[in-house]
């Protein structure tokens, strides 16, 4: 399987389009894989999944795809003033305001606190800043007109943690406030002097909570102080799922639980504005998953605070009017189009930016006209593209708005603090951020975040990684493993879709799909299967041509198409199939000659030998029955757990031929080896059976073969291919009446052959020639019926005699045939794991 090496060393930073992705396959313990495919009953590509991301706990394994965890609201530091000032200002009647964000995050918190606020008999109203006007969180000038026009209580969701002196403003007119975010503070520590409800501040134990996140569980304290119905703060739990997945903040934790429950809460919703939402962007109810949040609903309720005012998004999710719903839609729709007609053109004007720039660690585009409320997605695509640090400015006038993307190893708010002083106002945090600068503070500005920059990031962070989580390795790539995997849903941030590596696949039949072409079908055949593959935005070209060795990263999902569900595989990337390490070859011998003489000589007796036929010296290996197609995904895997591998084989120099080119990392020897020296397994974890053994002692070599102090494990891995190859070599190595007689045709031509000439004689023709045990076994045969003698000392063989005579003659032959027999037959059964 190939790793691209990091980059590294000194130098410049290549140009962005020569940055080629690398390969990201962490190790595991293959102990904890089998142990949780045995307690949780999964496949063993999902324990895999598991492992690596550090669930290799049954217990917390079980709890983490359960998705069920749950915190009180009283865990939040803070809650209880929260809850006491908003009762307060629920029994007076006074008018409560919520003041939210233009994002889908703050729409959705905002729709939560004034749909459940009003039901617990509040006077509420709402505030969404416009883009433009108002820009990001609260503003000095909202909080007059908030106080002008009756507000007596001001909740902020997602936002307002760094808002220290507009807090302060807001009480000195005499509102009372409180805070509700999750969002870094200020990077002086400040705070706003008022009631805090903030899920990393308040030590709450789910401390990715989004914005919606957090109002939602302001909501259950507040109705559970009040003895209310615990089903009003569930009741919009569909936006709590749509927010979460839509802010990108990490699956994990109780996050988990809100979003599973939130689509399930989705798919069966009455609400007007979300059934008309899911058919304007063509969603079918019961497809609903974490994709369809974040690429199918989210964008739309985007895409009002984006192009237009926020307000359009916030009237659909709080109207309970089917046609009203139904015009709204329409209109976030089409904002959603304009948005991506808008995003379209910056997006040109952003990458031809860049190529005029050339190669810099990081990029700050700037245009006159660009969409402040856009730049930010556009950054996000030319990060995923050039894997660069990347802030977008908007220019209007003698400022600019400012919104970037960052890489995984840059902390994109630190860049701006430390640029601040060219910076009117900014915030964010390490992925994502937003700034105010004036026009002429731009170029600037530019050169102080490069430099910044460049001094921050290693070369190797600016190489994309694509991140395997499994090795596929006999489990069938099928529905079955696509349910087994979507216990792993929601998948996003912190918890990403698994990605599956088939290490030396083939691509076969690939075709332009799509209007202009830009995707791809193909078939890719792994593992001895083959199944269905289609490859977005790739310009209807593979990554590695077809019929090639490839290491191939993809997305197993269930397709549904015309009322059939099958599975099928979306790529995300392949690399030619180059291990980064070589096959060390074991216990072969060196000298070829010296070998073959060793093996003419060699005792016929005992059969079995006896070092093979004893108990094992220590702890039994585990065994482990991985038989099937898929032996070469059997060894794939093992090697990628990090643990020493030896791979046993019928033929090295053969299975060598064939492998070398596709993997590496571990050792290689056959079972001839193997039997003569079991100690060639000492310090491997893993004994892989690449090839099944031709005899019963062999067999029991499996689990006596000397390992770790645990006894490590054994793995069968063979398939009916290898048993066939197995079988042939099973035929080469003893079936002596044809070999026999072509070594004495050919030393009958010669009369007499020594030295270098020996050994071409023993090796005889083609591509791998005899083995030296073989070559032995002739010679000796051969001696014992008086037809040729050997010269040890020089080493020379002579034509003794060219009489014809009865094969059965030689006891060696008929030892050799009583072993064939015995292999045969072994063969011909269904060898079950042997056992200890």
């Amino acid at each position: 399987m190939l790793r691209e090496p990091l980059a590294g060393g000194a130098g410049p930073i290549p140009p962005p389009e020569r940055a080629r992705p690398r390969l990201a396959l962490a190790p595991y313990r293959y102990a904890d894989a089998l142990r949780l495919e045995r307690e949780l009953g999964v496949t063993h590509t999902l324990a895999q999944v598991l492992a690596r991301r550090g669930l290799s706990d049954p217990a917390v394994a079980r709890n983490f795809l359960a998705a069920g965890e749950c915190h009180d609201p009283s865990a939040f530091g803070g809650m209880e003033a929260a809850v006491a000032v908003v009762r307060r200002h629920l029994e007076a009647r006074t008018r409560i305001t919520v003041h939210g964000d233009y994002d889908c995050d703050g729409v959705c918190a905002t729709a939560i606190l004034v749909r459940g606020l009003r039901a617990l008999g509040g006077e509420v109203d709402w505030h969404l800043p416009d883009r433009r006007a108002d820009g990001y969180g609260l503003s000095p000038a909202t909080v007059e007109r908030l106080a002008a026009r009756g507000t007596r209580l001001l909740i902020t969701v997602d936002c307002a943690i760094t808002a220290v002196e507009e807090v302060a403003a807001a009480r000195a007119a005499g509102l009372d406030v409180l805070v509700t975010d999750h969002h870094r503070p200020r990077a002086d520590g400040a705070l706003p002097d008022a009631p805090i409800v903030h899920p990393s501040l308040g030590g709450y134990p789910c401390a990715d909570l989004c914005g919606t996140g957090v109002a939602h569980k302001l909501l259950e304290a507040v109705v559970a102080s009040a003895g209310a119905d615990p089903a009003l703060a569930a009741h919009d739990l569909a936006l709590v799922a749509i927010a979460t997945v839509a802010d990108l903040v990490p699956l994990r934790g109780e996050n988990r639980r809100l979003v599973r429950e939130g689509m399930r809460a989705l798919a069966g919703t009455d609400s007007p504005g979300l059934r008309a939402l899911m058919c304007a962007a063509r969603l079918d109810p019961g497809g609903i998953d974490a994709r369809a949040l974040g690429f199918r609903l989210a964008p739309r309720l985007n895409a009002a605070g984006r192009v237009q005012r926020a307000d359009v998004a916030l009237e659909l999710l709080l109207t309970d009017e089917g046609e009203r719903a139904g015009d709204l839609a329409a209109e976030l729709d089409a904002a959603n189009a304009e948005r991506r007609a808008t995003e379209a053109w910056i997006l040109r004007d952003a990458e031809a930016q860049v190529r005029a720039a050339g190669a810099r660690p990081a990029y700050v585009l700037d245009g006159a006209g660009w969409h402040p409320g856009v730049i930010g997605i556009v950054a996000a695509r030319l990060v995923e593209r050039w894997h660069r640090p990347t802030i977008l400015i908007a220019l209007d006038g003698e400022e600019g708005t400012g919104s970037g993307r960052s890489v995984p190893g840059f902390d994109l708010l630190a860049g701006l603090d430390a640029c601040a002083a060219r910076l009117l106002r900014h915030g964010g945090h390490r992925a994502a951020a937003g700034l105010t600068i004036a026009a002429a503070e731009v170029d600037a500005f530019r050169d102080a975040f490069a430099a910044h920059a460049e001094g921050a990031l290693a070369p190797a962070d600016l190489v994309p990684e694509r991140r395997a989580d499994a090795v596929v390795a006999g489990d069938p790539l099928g529905l079955d493993l696509a349910e087994d995997l979507a216990a792993l849903e929601p998948c996003g941030m912190g918890n990403p879709g698994p990605t599956l590596l088939l290490p030396a696949a083939r691509f076969a039949d690939p075709q332009p799909m799509g209007e202009d072409g830009r995707h791809l079908r193909a078939t890719v055949q792994a593992a001895g299967a083959r199944a269905k593959l289609v490859a977005f935005g790739c310009e209807g070209r593979l990554p590695v041509p077809a019929g090639e060795p490839a290491d191939v990263l993809v997305h197993l999902e269930a397709n549904e198409w015309n009322g059939a569900v099958e599975p099928r595989l979306r790529l995300v990337h392949a690399w030619p199939s180059a291990p980064p390490e070589p096959i060390e070859v074991v216990g072969e011998p060196d000298d070829y000659l010296a070998a073959a003489l060793a093996e003419a000589e060699a005792a016929l007796a005992p059969w079995p030998p006896e070092a093979a036929a004893g108990p094992p010296s220590g702890a039994a290996r585990e065994v482990v029955d991985r038989r099937g197609p898929a032996a070469a995904g059997v060894l794939g895997d093992v090697v990628a757990t990090g643990e020493p591998a030896l791979a046993v084989c019928a033929d090295v120099d053969r299975r060598h031929a064939g492998l070398a080119e596709r993997l590496g990392g571990f050792r290689l020897c056959s079972w001839r080896a193997l039997e003569a020296d079991p100690a060639l397994a000492a310090g491997s974890v893993h004994l892989v059976a690449l090839d099944p053994p031709a005899h019963a002692h062999r067999a029991r070599l499996l689990a006596a073969a000397p390992g770790p102090a645990d006894g490590g494990f054994a793995h069968l891995a063979w398939g009916e291919a290898e048993l066939g190859f197995t079988r042939k070599i099973h035929e080469m190595e003893l079936d002596l009446r044809a070999p026999l007689a072509a070594l004495y045709r050919d030393l009958r031509a010669r009369q007499a052959a020594a030295g270098e000439e020996l050994e071409v004689l023993l090796r005889g023709d083609g591509q791998h020639g005899r083995p030296a045990a073989l070559a032995g076994r002739l010679v000796r045969v051969l001696g014992e019926l008086g037809l040729v003698s050997l010269d040890r000392d020089r080493p020379a063989l002579a034509l003794r005699s060219q009489e014809r005579t009865s094969l059965e003659r030689s006891e060696a032959f008929r030892v050799y045939r009583a072993r064939r027999e015995d292999g045969t037959a072994f063969l011909s059964r269904a060898t079950p794991p042997p056992t200890p």
